[in-house]
């Protein structure tokens, strides 16, 4: 019997990858739908790769009758808070767009099931610390505001055709696989714990601290980093979730635990044992000071919980891909 189909849009990116290993891991047929305008073509290891862009609409529908898809995963979207300030345009195209032609699609193939990539961004700055699913959705980026624009997109289809659902609303996906295969290659690189990994590495200037007079403990920012393998997880979890009947999610995935920047710096050193430069910098518009999950109803509703997330772990993972060699006998 033929293992069933799921396209994953984004499956040649850092989460899609990781969830289309997840996927072949758990008997499915992963199938990628990618431009590679920022995948990588070798990271489609475990199925074929189907080089569409999603705003492509009959693009994606000819992908997904060819292979008789079950289901979707949705990662294909730009995600960099600073570059969607500087260009909201782009975004509004890409991230909206690409949901409009791939709902059509979708529905256009008979395809009634969908997990979203979704974002803690469609929160804004949130009245109250962890953020739980019921708190107001008050983005403050254009980044943000595509994700919720997304989210209500779903609903609404799902209200006039039927489509079940599941939103993700993650939190800031970090580390690597496990295993060796996958990591995170962004060019140009724009998430923190990589940048720090290279900045240690000396493969890349000083970290830029972006605005160290926030209402923190430390002055920088806090956020809840969660493993890429576990988000993959999660992701598998709640496909299996709607497979198996259940009800239409919106749930966050984090592990409840905020590290600020100068925490994560100060981690890389005590694994690696080479300081990251920093160098100070101003605030950055659209980031909240703080973003920390409440995870609770992804443990109550998937029995899910990060399982790999500290922060250790997620830099011992992710520290050889930037050629840093882990010290032993660390204290976690």
């Amino acid at each position: 019997m033929a293992a069933p189909a799921v396209l994953v849009t984004g499956g040649a990116g850092f989460v899609g990858s990781h969830a289309c290993k997840a996927l072949a891991a758990a008997g499915y047929l992963p199938v990628t739908v990618d431009n590679l305008s920022t995948g990588h073509a070798d990271a489609v290891k475990w199925g074929p790769l189907e080089r569409v862009d999603v705003r492509d609409r009959a693009g994606v529908e000819a992908a997904l009758r060819r292979h008789g898809a079950q289901a979707v995963m949705h990662f294909a979207a730009f995600a960099v808070v600073a570059e969607s300030v500087a260009h909201p345009d782009r975004y509004y195209d890409n991230n909206v767009g690409g949901l409009i032609a791939l709902l059509a699609a979708m529905r256009a193939a008979g395809v009634g099931r969908l997990v979203f990539s979704s974002s803690c961004a469609t929160y804004g700055v949130p009245p109250q610390l962890p953020i739980r699913e019921d708190s107001p959705q008050a983005p403050i980026n254009p980044y943000g505001r595509t994700k919720l624009m997304g989210e209500q997109m779903i609903r609404d289809h799902a209200a006039a055709f039927g489509l079940r659902f599941a939103l993700l609303r993650y939190f800031n996906a970090a580390g690597a696989d496990p295993g060796g295969e996958l990591s995170e290659r962004h060019d140009p690189e724009t998430r923190l714990i990589p940048l720090a990994l290279m900045a240690a590495a000396g493969t890349h200037p000083a970290l830029k601290v972006y605005g160290t007079d926030y209402a923190t403990p430390d002055g920088t920012c806090i956020r809840d980093y969660i493993h890429v393998a576990d988000l993959a997880e999660a992701h598998l979890r709640a496909l299996r979730h709607l497979e198996a009947g259940g009800e239409d999610l919106a749930l966050n995935l984090g592990t409840g635990q905020g590290r600020s920047i100068r925490e994560v710096c100060a981690a890389v050193a005590r694994l690696t044992g080479k300081t990251v430069p920093v160098e100070d910098a101003p605030r950055r518009p659209g980031d909240p000071p703080e973003l920390v999950a409440d995870p609770s109803e992804a443990a109550r509703l998937l029995r899910f919980r990060a399982r790999m997330s500290d922060l250790d772990s997620i830099v011992r993972d992710a520290a050889p891909h930037f050629g840093l060699e882990v010290r032993h006998g660390c204290d976690a």
